[in-house]
C-alpha cells in the first residue's frame, strides 16, 4: 500500500506524522513508566508513521476537546477522537476501531437503577468539556443540568468534591475508580456508544482514503486486538472493516 505522493502531503506535510494522543481516554492511551505515550491510539500511529516512511512526533493533550480545539491551529496531521456530528463538520473520521461504552459514576446509595433516570430535575451531572460524551448529553438531556470540568479526569473528582450527582464518561475508567473508592458505582446500562477513530483535518481526501485502507488491515490481522490487550484494555468490543 504505497502512498501517494497527494497522501504524503496531506499525512506529513513537514516530513514527518504528528499524531494528536488524548490521554483523556485511558482505553485508548496512558503514560508509560517512562512518562512516553502508550496505547492503541500510540500503536497505531507508529505503525502509520512506519508505512509511510516517515517519523511519527506525538503532540498530547488531556481531553478530546483540546485536540478538536488543537485543530484551527493546525497542530496535528492525525488524530484519535471519538466520531460526532459537531466534529464532522472539521474533521474526516474513519470508521471506528474501538467501541465504548458512555455511562455515569454515582454513589452506592443513589437509589438510581439506570442512565435514564439522571435525566431528571435537580439532577446535576459532572462532564469533561468537549469530550464525546459532552457532545452526547448536551443534545439529549432535557432536565437534568451538565457541570463541566476541563478534563474527564477532573471531572470525577468535581463530582466527589462538588457532591454532584453523577460523573459521565468512558465505562473503564469509572469502574476503575468506583473499585478503588468505597462508595461508588456505576451504572449497569450506558447511555451512548463511543466510536474511536482515527482522524484528519476535513478536505484531505487522499489521507482519509489511505488512513481508512490502513485501518481495515489493522483489524482484520489482529493488530488492533493485540495492542488492546497490551495495555490491559481486551474487554473493550472492536469495529468492523470498512471494505471486506
Amino acid at each position: 500500500m504505497t502512498p501517494s505522493a497527494e497522501t504524503m502531503a496531506e499525512l506529513a506535510p513537514r516530513g514527518v506524522l504528528r499524531a494528536a494522543i488524548n490521554y483523556g481516554n485511558t482505553v485508548l492511551a496512558q503514560r508509560g513508566a517512562d512518562g512516553q505515550p502508550v496505547g492503541v491510539s500510540v500503536a497505531l500511529a507508529k505503525a502509520l508513521a512506519e508505512r509511510l516512511g516517515v517519523p511519527v512526533e506525538f503532540i498530547t493533550y488531556d481531553a478530546a476537546g483540546k485536540v478538536f480545539a488543537a485543530l484551527e491551529q493546525q497542530a496535528w496531521d492525525l488524530a484519535f477522537l471519538a466520531i460526532e456530528p459537531v466534529r464532522a463538520a472539521q474533521i474526516a473520521f474513519s470508521e471506528p476501531y474501538v467501541i465504548i461504552e458512555g455511562t455515569y459514576l454515582l454513589r452506592a446509595d443513589d437509589p438510581a437503577q439506570r442512565v435514564a433516570e439522571l435525566d431528571s430535575a435537580g439532577r446535576r451531572i459532572a462532564v469533561g468539556q468537549g469530550a464525546a460524551y459532552d457532545l452526547y448529553l448536551s443534545r439529549t438531556l432535557t432536565q437534568a443540568e451538565l457541570v463541566r470540568s476541563s478534563t474527564s479526569a477532573l471531572a470525577i473528582e468535581d463530582f466527589v468534591a462538588q457532591r454532584l450527582d453523577a460523573a459521565a464518561g468512558v465505562r473503564q475508567p469509572l469502574e476503575a475508580y468506583a473499585a478503588a473508592h468505597p462508595g461508588y458505582r456505576v451504572m449497569a446500562d450506558s447511555f451512548t456508544e463511543i466510536r474511536q477513530a482515527m482522524a484528519v483535518p476535513k478536505g484531505h481526501e487522499a489521507a482519509a482514503a489511505y488512513v481508512q485502507a490502513f485501518l481495515d488491515e489493522q483489524l482484520r490481522n489482529g493488530f488492533v486486538a493485540r495492542e488492546l490487550a497490551a495495555t490491559g484494555q481486551g474487554d473493550v468490543r472492536l469495529g468492523t472493516p470498512a471494505s471486506n
